[in-house]
């Protein structure tokens, strides 16, 4: 039963993760059209091949945080801090980013591999897998070990293979919805980052 839980939470999380509009998206919908669903498959598994040791040290920080509360605070300032900057950079590389760069052409030898760059360029993955799990733990509803890990660890790569799938099977259909979103989500993620520093900053002066 353990097992299944474990799965079914690494499943649910990292399909939210990977429903959202990213980077990783849109490459698996262009690549889709450009070069077929077979290459892209090879693709989405670089991706998940990834996902699947960013999940593992997800969840491994997670519980050393939780482990030892006395280090919140200083986390809580250094990562208020580092969101900070990736807000200025978010909008900083919206607004320079106006001229099209000319796409590259990926052999078809070389999806697997370059979809293992890709998902290593996502550098949201990590923080993204340590808050929820670091909420399923503070919620008890995830106990860390190496076998339940291993376990959520798993379920995360299914369900980040699965999503990804989606988007390149339905490729045709949401390319120019994509596109645009994409577009502003440079933008969007600068809005975010900047109110969770924001509300970092509130709470942390208030402690």
């Amino acid at each position: 039963m353990n097992f299944l839980i474990c799965l079914l939470l690494g499943f649910v999380i990292a399909s939210l993760g990977s429903i959202t509009p990213s980077f990783l998206n849109l490459t698996v919908v262009k690549y889709s059209l450009r070069n077929g669903k077979k290459s892209t498959f090879y693709l989405i598994a670089g991706y998940a091949t990834v996902l699947f040791f960013q999940a593992n040290l997800g969840a491994y920080l997670a519980n050393i945080l939780m482990k030892n509360s006395e280090y919140i605070t200083l986390i809580q300032q250094i990562g208020t801090g580092i969101l900070f900057l990736l807000s200025i950079n978010f909008f900083r590389v919206h607004f320079s980013s106006k001229e099209k760069k000319k796409e590259k052409e990926i052999p078809k030898s070389k999806s697997y591999f370059y979809g293992i760059l890709m998902s290593l360029l996502n550098m949201m993955a990590i923080p993204f897998y340590f808050t929820f799990i670091s909420l399923l733990i503070g919620f008890e509803y995830f106990e860390h070990n190496l076998l339940n890990a291993f376990y959520f660890s798993i379920g995360s790569t299914i369900g980040s293979f699965t999503l990804y799938t989606l988007y390149a099977i339905v490729a045709k259909n949401i390319e120019h919805k994509l596109t645009f979103i994409a577009s502003k989500m440079d933008f969007i993620l600068g809005c975010l980052t900047g109110v969770v520093v924001i509300g970092n900053l509130i709470y942390l002066l208030n402690k």
